[in-house]
């Protein structure tokens, strides 16, 4: 949790290196305070929407830390070929001035904040110390378009074939979102890397219970090392 209500599970100057916090710190935490198997092949990571993208991302890019991952409904994976489609989302974006203003904005704004912060930081950019997509900032779209999955997976296929297992998911109704892991799903084939994707009925929260229940800590017991 940050001011921005969330680290999209990257490192910037503006909200810290969240990414490292996953893959190092929060890791080295738990195998010092818990009965683990401090080893990759015995650690999973997964999360939803936000937490599936921190997945994909830290996990592809960890796979010496973590040897199966699962992304439920992850969001933010294409790059943003459009930035004037981009800077529609920031309208009324001027109105936000305060973290008060940002707490009481809708959760499309307030993830609008919490992605510039992470990948279009700007210490010389108060209040919120950063830059938000808009005619006056078109590079913010390709610094955007640099954080996503889709881009940077074919730049880390040897660290993808690494990984002893690989899963992700979307409801049919999670506009945009399923798309994006059909797209990943064609690109992992296409590369020869086995991994299990799926597009089931739902939306983007309906049946997210159920998913991790029936699919993802199965998946994870059947495919970490428990000795």
């Amino acid at each position: 949790h940050t001011r921005f209500f969330g680290s999209m599970y990257s490192s910037s100057v503006t909200i810290g290196d969240w990414e490292t916090f996953v893959a190092q710190e929060l890791v080295a935490f738990v195998d010092s305070h818990y009965r683990t198997l401090p080893q990759a092949a015995s650690r999973g990571l997964a999360g939803h929407s936000m937490g599936g993208y921190g997945t994909i991302r830290v996990g592809m890019r960890n796979p010496d830390v973590f040897s199966s991952i699962y992304g439920l409904s992850p969001c933010c994976m294409a790059p943003q070929t459009n930035p004037a489609q981009l800077a529609e989302r920031a309208k009324g974006a001027d109105a936000i001035r305060s973290d008060d203003d940002l707490a009481q904005a809708s959760f499309g704004m307030k993830a609008l904040f919490a992605s510039a912060a992470a990948w279009s930081p700007n210490p010389a950019n108060p209040p919120f110390y950063l830059d938000l997509p808009g005619p006056d900032n078109p590079e913010v779209a390709a610094l955007w378009s640099a954080n996503a999955p889709l881009a940077l997976a074919p730049q880390s296929i040897p660290n993808l074939r690494k990984l002893e297992a690989i899963a992700f998911d979307a409801g049919k109704d999670d506009r945009g979102i399923a798309q994006t892991v059909v797209e990943l799903d064609e690109l992992l084939q296409s590369y020869g890397i086995e991994h299990f994707a799926e597009i089931y009925d739902g939306n983007h929260v309906n049946h997210i219970d159920a998913r991790i229940e029936q699919f993802a800590l199965p998946f994870f017991s059947k495919n970490l090392r428990f000795e």
